[in-house]
């Protein structure tokens, strides 16, 4: 678990981002504390590769969750949709989206080289350590490091080339 000078890095570099982004200092703050309330109680169940990474994640999350609420209450309040077909799960776009990215990412991973395959899966999916893999496997952490680099660099060429935004996805 990150130090609590991590953790202050963290909402000031929150707060920088979210007013760069336009977001007004009272929503800034708000954005950012729960940001961290998030980290902090995922910091106790997992392993945070990059703090920051996950923090802005999460920061841009609420934001556009916020968003979405604000929209449905305006409509609520202009009595345009009837409430018993109002839904708070993802939009059936979002839904397709998603599924279709799965694919993409499943179709490369079964086409990606076994190891690569293996020590990819290993790392990001179960959490394990570069230097447990490395044992395991008998390789160094940085061959894995490599491997995970190579394999993530796949996927990524994989989404680009089915047109997969994963961004419009995630959040």
């Amino acid at each position: 678990m990150p130090a609590a000078q991590d953790w202050n890095a963290a909402r000031a570099a929150l707060l920088r981002y979210l007013r760069a982004k336009g977001a007004p200092p009272d929503l800034a703050d708000d954005v950012a504390q729960e940001t961290l309330a998030r980290l902090i109680a995922l910091s106790h169940t997992q392993q945070i590769g990059s703090v920051f990474a996950l923090a802005f994640r999460i920061a841009d999350n609420l934001i556009v969750d916020g968003r979405r609420r604000e929209a449905r209450r305006r409509v609520r309040e202009s009595g345009e949709v009837d409430e018993e077909w109002e839904s708070d799960g993802p939009s059936l776009d979002r839904v397709l989206d998603s599924r279709r990215a799965l694919d993409v990412l499943s179709l490369c991973l079964g086409r990606m080289p076994p190891l690569r395959r293996e020590v990819l899966i290993r790392r990001r999916l179960n959490q394990e350590s570069c230097r447990a893999i490395g044992e395991d496997l008998a390789m160094s952490a940085k061959a894995v490091e490599k491997h995970i680099t190579r394999g993530l660099l796949d996927l990524r060429a994989a989404l680009d080339r089915a047109g997969v935004d994963v961004a419009g996805i995630g959040g």
